[in-house]
């Protein structure tokens, strides 16, 4: 079976975009700021953007809190072609814990991760299903850490379930994510050293125990 690339995907409707000289409202998933900033940079070309910062996995509170306030920085900082706009999602917290029942000891990347993954994109797609939205999509598929197949996977199943189009995408092409760090550190933005649940938390904090 073939490897898809995504991002060729993602370039084949851009330019059939292009060609219409349609510009789609998105509803773009962000994990946080410094994630979101390449994805905000390429996207806004093509895109009316509204980031949708839902994330209940995230540990401790202050953390979360502190992420949303950079998240609105960041999209208050930025000049864009097109629109970009902001909605906070709940911060249901016992929604990641209840789906993380029995999957504690996970690795990174691992069942726990997916199951999170639907939870955030599901909600996502409920939310660009309720608003009318033409597309939604996630940043997270920038991080080295995250597989673009397995979100891809689930970000298509999930919109042909509700019956909104996914976005294809993978960030981490054309040093996507190297431009991410790049736009982090002109913005002077907070960049967490951790995924972001209390599991990713207590494993980063074990490893700087070990050295």
């Amino acid at each position: 079976m073939n490897k898809i690339n995504y991002q060729k995907e993602l370039d084949k409707l851009i330019a059939v975009l292009e060609k219409e000289g349609r510009v789609p409202s998105l509803l773009l998933h962000s994990c946080c700021g410094p994630c979101s900033s390449y994805c905000i940079e390429y996207l806004s070309q093509f895109f009316n953007i509204t980031v949708f910062y839902y994330n209940p996995n995230i540990y401790p509170d202050e953390e979360y809190y502190h992420r949303v306030k950079e998240q609105q920085r960041f999209i208050n900082e930025f000049p864009t072609k097109h629109s970009v706009s902001f909605i906070e999602g709940d911060y249901d917290k016992e929604s990641f814990y209840e789906i993380a029942k029995g999957l504690e000891d996970e690795p990174e990347k691992g069942g726990r991760c997916h199951k999170c993954y639907d939870l955030r994109l599901r909600r996502t797609a409920e939310v660009a299903k309720e608003k009318g939205f033409d597309f939604f999509a996630t940043t997270l598929t920038i991080s080295p850490m995250k597989d673009s197949s397995v979100l891809n996977e689930i970000g298509n199943r999930i919109g042909d379930e509700i019956g909104v189009k996914w976005l294809f995408s993978d960030f981490k092409k054309r040093e996507g994510y190297k431009r991410s760090t790049e736009l982090s550190k002109e913005y002077n933005m907070y960049r967490q050293d951790y995924c972001g649940c209390v599991f990713s938390y207590k494993e980063r904090q074990a490893s700087k125990d070990n050295i």
